[in-house]
């Protein structure tokens, strides 16, 4: 039991549908008053709140965070509780948007691999492109902040204006540099819609990169298209998707089960001995007029696949089969809620989510059942991609590919450096 999942709470319903039993905020913001009402908090929310470490004063740290830190379950709650200023929190909540200069990357022991670029962000500005490989920030090399172990805070704090300068080598092999100014950046809820023929059925292929408010509507609209395409297969991909609110969960979940799932359990929610009389309830799937009501669902993950992602493929797999392509989830079989106070907002793990047939806890992640790789040297939605190259050869053959066993070997050696964990776990961009 190395992680736990579900990452949001519910300032306005994050990972959870219950919009709040009101919380007093701190009688004073000061920092002890905000260290003891955390502290409060986590003795009623928290989901392992016998656990806590005993005999911490709060009036012996310096901030509400430090405080966090030093009382949480360990060794299962190393990252997943977390505090984030409210300003971030409402901005990607409410509007998919962050502070940042506008792409995903994974970082390995000698470069940062560029994996999604988004529009109107100052990478886009500065051509960076997926598959482009950053050697060096501020004039310091990416292996040598990997390993003095500076490679977490190399693109600095969290605000606008904040300016880096980067150098990369193209897939071409020109090296290139620009200098980036963070500032606000939307990310695109559903990046790629598209289908496509294999063998004389028509396949839909889904983008999708978070669960957030805007999501709903934008995948409203994805499924129609798809629907109005003829799609009676899918692969979606969440291979980027760190989670987000559960009500959006319910609704793509709705989308791809129609009639198959209306109406049937799709969650159940279990919390604490405290709270659990009251909030322990399950949730059900609804039937959207845009619904494709699939016979099967394709997935296609990644380490960075959290949360509401995983939710989605553990709530389907109950009713429908439901084949895994790519890599090992994040594994986060637990949710928080959003409880404000002061500037902030507390994300406690608070409950444990299963399925309906009671069935979660993976800890370790969500096991593909066919192995495949991030291929940054194609596009997201090419069919020679990799992973979406792997997942069609599913749809066609009903079996993985040859080179799927070669990729599980590889994918088991390789190593992620910088995990991202609580906040970045959910936003998995610069």
């Amino acid at each position: 039991m190395r992680r736990l999942l579900s990452s949001i709470g519910f300032t306005v319903a994050l990972l959870c549908p219950w919009t709040a039993f009101a919380q007093n905020p701190p009688t004073s913001c000061n920092t002890t008053s905000q260290n003891l009402w955390v502290r409060d908090q986590l003795n009623t929310y928290y989901y392992w709140y016998q656990f806590l470490t005993p005999g911490v004063s709060p009036a012996n740290f310096a901030s509400p965070e430090a405080y966090l830190e030093a009382v949480r379950y360990r060794p299962i709650d190393t990252t997943f509780s977390f505090i984030t200023a409210a300003a971030t929190n409402d901005a990607f909540y409410s509007d998919s948007q962050f502070i940042g200069y506008g792409f995903g990357n994974q970082t390995t022991t000698t470069e940062i691999r560029v994996l999604q670029v988004y529009d109107d962000s100052p990478a886009s500005e500065a051509g960076l492109s997926r598959g482009d490989r950053i050697v060096t920030v501020n004039g310091q090399s990416v292996a040598s902040m990997v390993a003095n172990g500076t490679i977490g805070s190399a693109f600095g704090a969290g605000d606008i204006g904040v300016v880096t300068t980067i150098e990369w080598e193209t897939q071409g092999g020109e090296r290139r540099s620009a200098r980036l100014v963070k500032r606000l950046v939307t990310i695109p809820t559903v990046s790629l819609t598209r289908v496509v023929e294999v063998d004389g059925r028509r396949v839909g292929y889904l983008f999708f990169r978070n669960f957030v408010t805007p999501s709903t509507a934008a995948l409203t609209d994805a499924f129609a298209a798809l629907k109005a395409a003829g799609a009676t297969e899918l692969v979606l991909d969440l291979r980027y998707n760190g989670g987000g609110l559960v009500d959006v969960a319910v609704h793509l979940a709705s989308l791809i089960g129609g009639s198959r799932t209306n109406g049937q359990v799709m969650l159940n929610y279990v919390h604490n001995d405290k709270i659990g009389p009251q909030l322990n309830k399950s949730t059900r799937f609804s039937n959207p007029d845009q619904s494709l009501s699939l016979q099967r669902l394709v997935v296609i993950t990644s380490r960075a696949s959290a949360s509401a992602s995983e939710l989605v493929i553990n709530s389907l797999r109950a009713y429908i089969p439901v084949t895994i392509i790519g890599d090992t989830t994040y594994g986060k079989p637990v949710g928080q809620y959003g409880l404000r106070f002061c500037d902030k907002v507390l994300y406690p793990v608070a409950f444990s989510i299963k399925n309906a047939n009671l069935e979660g806890d993976f800890f370790d992640g969500l096991t593909p059942d066919c192995a495949a790789g991030d291929d940054s040297t194609h596009q997201l939605g090419d069919p020679a991609e990799a992973s979406f190259y792997e997942a069609l050869t599913f749809i066609r053959t009903g079996a993985c590919s040859p080179r799927a066993a070669t990729e599980m070997r590889a994918l088991r050696a390789s190593k992620v450096i910088l995990r991202p964990t609580g906040w970045a776990s959910i936003l998995n961009a610069q």
